[in-house]
């Protein structure tokens, strides 16, 4: 659940819920360009949210576990079709509900309203750092800035430094960073051999998060915005 909606509003929210759907692993819930009638409430499993470029790679833009709202973008849209993706990373149900449902229920429910557009910003805010750290910094600096938001999300302080405490796949990063599995390979080496990350089975250990900043001018924004989900 959303740190801006309240319980009781979210319990609301899906009471709005016409049906419930179930998504196989590796299948998409929406894909961008689908006309968007609905967004979803995420009961159980986990899902990827992304876009592809324009070369045909993939940029990772949030992970989304239960109770996390998706494809709520479209609410108010003239436009009409999903930005996005929305990808099943393993067997997983959500709750579906009908944009025009909740555009009623905006227009009715001020207190309802306000949480909701602050839920939404805040999905504005983290989907803009993401694409500035790519556009600004590149693909080197997109995956910098990949291994800070999971250092925020998933990282636990050891004595050898921040453990990624989630098995992570070379794959796995390229895709956040929208570049190839070899380039982020190349990179992770340059990493390692300064000094920077090491390596625990397929889990990494970050030894200087503040060399990660540094090389992308991080503005420290709080962790509520720079992480992974």
């Amino acid at each position: 659940m959303s740190q801006f909606i309240s319980k009781k509003n979210f319990e609301q929210l899906k009471k709005l819920a016409y049906k419930t759907i179930k998504v196989k692993k590796g299948m998409f819930l929406f894909q961008e360009g689908q006309i968007g009638e609905n967004f979803f409430v995420v009961l159980s499993g986990k899902f990827q949210i992304s876009k592809f470029s324009g070369d045909g790679k993939e940029l990772c833009l949030r992970l989304c576990g239960p109770n996390a709202v998706i494809g709520e973008l479209m609410i108010f849209s003239d436009n009409g079709r999903y930005l996005f993706n929305g990808r099943a990373l393993e067997d997983s149900e959500v709750l579906a509900i009908k944009n025009e449902d909740i555009e009623k229920e905006l227009l009715a429910n001020s207190e309802f309203a306000v949480e909701f557009l602050k839920m939404m910003t805040d999905h504005f805010r983290k989907q803009h750092t993401k694409f500035r750290d790519l556009v600004l910094y590149g693909k080197k600096g997109a995956l910098y800035s990949t291994l800070i938001r999971m250092a925020n999300s998933y990282g636990v302080q050891t004595k050898d430094g921040i453990l990624l405490d989630v098995p992570v796949t070379h794959q796995d990063l390229a895709n956040f960073s929208s570049t190839s599995r070899e380039s982020v390979n190349r990179e992770l080496n340059t990493l390692k051999s300064k000094g920077i990350i090491s390596f625990k089975g397929r889990k990494i250990i970050i030894h200087s998060l503040d060399y990660l900043k540094k090389q992308i001018n991080c503005e420290g924004c709080p962790s509520s915005y720079c992480n992974i989900e």
